[in-house]
């Protein structure tokens, strides 16, 4: 079966994890579909999906320029998408010693999964943290406040893992219980740069767009 799209992402219209991936697709230009699973009906525990990805959980990507390839997590998706296809090495990591960081960046934005807890918690859990911040905001201010941008000197895909976490703490979970850009200044900052980017407006605009149904 051929496609129109290079690529098939298989997703959930609010999943973060599958929202990063299409931040790195969009800055990267490559052409993808997304099928939005229904977690009520349990799509990503049917047949059909878990031949894709056994694990049963989204994202998950086939690339059907290279042989229908189906790769999932998203740590490794985006891995292998500036492996493969950020020819100019604008979202790469480089330097052997701060691709390692730029992975443990990645993996920090793992603590986000302390993020989903909290908000069945109740907002106690957030007035209870420093400056009444997100769980993973006063390490990324740690880091920001000396340089900026995570790893490499360029926003690269470490940063852009972050951005649907951060755009939903900022926004929604924490902005009655601190005030982030006097709190967490440098995050702030940062966190504007990657929203203002073309890629980042148009993912927007897309989820937007999916809010209106």
């Amino acid at each position: 079966m051929s496609h129109s799209k290079q690529f098939t992402l298989y997703t959930h219209t609010t999943g973060p994890n599958g929202w990063k991936v299409v931040f790195v697709l969009e800055e990267l230009g490559l052409t993808y579909e997304s099928v939005y699973l229904v977690f009520d009906k349990l799509e990503h525990k049917s047949p059909e999906y878990t031949q894709l990805n056994p694990n049963g959980r989204i994202p998950a990507l086939v690339d059907h320029k290279n042989g229908d390839f189906v790769i999932w997590e998203s740590d490794a998706l985006l891995l292998y998408l500036v492996d493969k296809y950020d020819t100019e090495k604008r979202l790469t990591v480089t330097d052997e010693k701060e691709r390692y960081s730029g992975s443990s960046s990645r993996h920090r934005d793992r603590g986000c999964l302390i993020y989903a807890p909290p908000l069945r918690a109740g907002p106690e859990r957030y007035r209870a943290l420093p400056q009444g911040g997100a769980p993973w905001f006063s390490v990324l201010e740690s880091v920001l406040s000396k340089q900026e941008w995570l790893v490499g000197g360029k926003p690269t895909i470490a940063d852009f893992s972050f951005i649907p976490w951060n755009h939903v703490a900022i926004h929604f979970a924490v902005k009655d219980y601190a005030d982030v850009q006097k709190d967490y200044p440098a995050l702030s900052s940062w966190h504007q740069k990657l929203v203002s980017r073309d890629s980042v407006k148009r993912v927007f605009a897309i989820q937007e767009s999916l809010n209106k149904h």
